[in-house]
């Protein structure tokens, strides 16, 4: 065995993946560059709360969805159905906190606090009025929203139920999300973790408490579950609002500063969220009608469907705080004029997504049935699972890396062809091709997550042609 050769491979491969020189090649540094070791140190030190942040988020729906699987299958779906119209009410809070998260860090790169600060209270007024918009729509319409999302009637009522709880709780969870995309901007992603932390205990407890009739609470079964999401938004949101409250924090409500929104601090915002919008309504009507066309498959595959989707998210969340990390970290170099430093840290991101990703694909194959068995006990469900999680073990890759590389974009303010390869792949792609596989060519369940396959595919290779461009660099907010 040749040792010096072994070695030699290890430091190339060591290299490719955490050197800085390989990232820089073809690109002049405009100033001092960190390390490797300093540059991913960086990149953890705000990408790990993101990502804990991201999974507690996540956990809100897993832990719905596990906590009322002892009621059985339709309380699952209930749960479940729920998904997509709560998010389509969300989608323009989405939208306008990438704008928010890209502007902070622009101008924190800047060093224009009091620009950031501004931004912030716009952003809060904002969040408050279409969210208190979108929660009326939502609980006023709840049933025939449910009955087009293809709920059955076996369980529309428990759906209705939960919604109803949920659309009340919307603001509050809308303002938390904003406040939280404010302070990630300036790279305070800790804070937005802690808010969540806070937010999961309580949800846990409630649901323990309320779902089944603990102690001297009585037994609510769903509706127990979405009133204790909507104590945890609430909680959260209270967290959030006192974060602002510290003279001494770099975003305080408590310094002198301006509420009205103008045009200097509106541009920049609606630059970047009007198509950021854009993308969230290709990709809530992608969602939607990925999901819808699964619900017809019937209540089992869709049992299933949702149980494989709450163990995706989770693998989501890794990409997602990667995403956050790498979205603050591009802006604020590109504020202080310096796209070879944003250049590093998109790299980085993506490096880490690929072994995160690794680590997933093992962690679905070599633990299938354990994860399925978390949520039901019926053996056709725990079977047809662990075959779908075969299927997902193949999409990490794609996922993480694609959500990664769109973060980097969004930071940049690029979120337009973000905009434009959702709207192609997630609104026209993902749904036709699902129909296809299901139906016409018989797959069932399995055609549906094949097509999200090459959904994530696509997504994945148009954002690494667009960041490898180096349009991105250019824009001015």
């Amino acid at each position: 065995m040749n040792t010096k050769a072994t070695k030699s491979k290890f430091h190339t491969i060591f290299a490719y993946l955490f050197g800085i020189e390989h990232m820089m090649k073809n690109s002049t540094p405009l100033g001092d560059m960190p390390s490797g070791a300093a540059a991913y140190r960086t990149f953890l030190k705000v990408a790990w709360p993101s990502a804990l942040e991201s999974l507690l988020v996540a956990l809100v729906s897993f832990f719905d969805t596990m906590m009322v699987s002892g009621l059985g299958e339709n309380a699952i779906n209930a749960v479940g159905i729920t998904n997509q119209p709560k998010f389509i009410l969300l989608a323009i809070i989405f939208s306008l906190n990438v704008g928010v998260t890209a502007v902070v860090a622009r101008r924190k790169g800047q060093q224009d606090r009091d620009g950031a600060n501004h931004t912030t209270r716009v952003a809060i007024l904002l969040s408050a009025m279409l969210s208190l918009l979108t929660s009326t729509l939502g609980f006023l319409f709840a049933r025939p929203i449910l009955t087009f999302a293809g709920a059955d009637p076996v369980y529309l009522e428990d759906a209705i139920a939960y919604f109803r709880i949920l659309c009340v709780s919307i603001v509050f969870t809308a303002l938390n999300l904003t406040i939280n995309a404010a302070q990630r901007g300036c790279g305070n992603t800790k804070i937005s973790m802690r808010t969540n932390i806070a937010a999961n205990i309580v949800n846990i407890t409630f649901n323990f408490l309320l779902i089944n009739g603990i102690w001297i609470f009585p037994r609510l079964e769903v509706k127990g579950a979405a009133i204790a999401t909507a104590l945890g938004a609430l909680t959260s949101c209270s967290i959030s609002f006192a974060t602002l409250l510290r003279k001494n924090g770099y975003l305080s409500l408590v310094r002198r500063g301006r509420w009205s929104p103008n045009a200097e601090v509106l541009s920049p915002i609606v630059k970047v969220s009007s198509s950021a919008f854009i993308e969230q309504v290709f990709m809530r009507i992608g969602f939607f009608a990925y999901a819808k066309i699964v619900a017809g498959l019937g209540p089992t595959p869709y049992a299933t469907h949702l149980i494989c989707m709450n163990i995706l998210n989770l693998s989501f969340c890794f990409g997602d705080g990667l995403s956050i990390a790498a979205s603050a970290l591009v802006g604020q170099n590109l504020g202080a004029r310096r796209p070879d430093l944003s250049t590093i840290y998109g790299k980085v991101g993506q490096r880490m997504a690929f072994i995160c990703s690794t680590f997933l694909f093992v962690l679905f194959i070599a633990g299938r049935y354990e994860l399925i068995r978390l949520f039901s006990k019926e053996e056709a469900t725990i079977a047809l699972g662990a075959s779908i999680m075969v299927i997902m073990a193949f999409s990490t890759h794609f996922q993480t890396s694609q959500v990664v590389l769109n973060g980097c974009l969004r930071g940049a303010g690029d979120s337009a062809f973000v905009a434009a390869t959702s709207m192609i792949s997630i609104a026209v792609i993902r749904p036709i091709l699902t129909y296809v596989l299901c139906y016409p060519a018989g797959l069932g369940l399995a055609g549906a997550w094949i097509s999200l396959i090459v959904d994530q595919g696509f997504r994945f290779i148009a954002g690494f042609w667009r960041f490898s461009g180096g349009k991105w660099s250019k824009i001015k907010l």
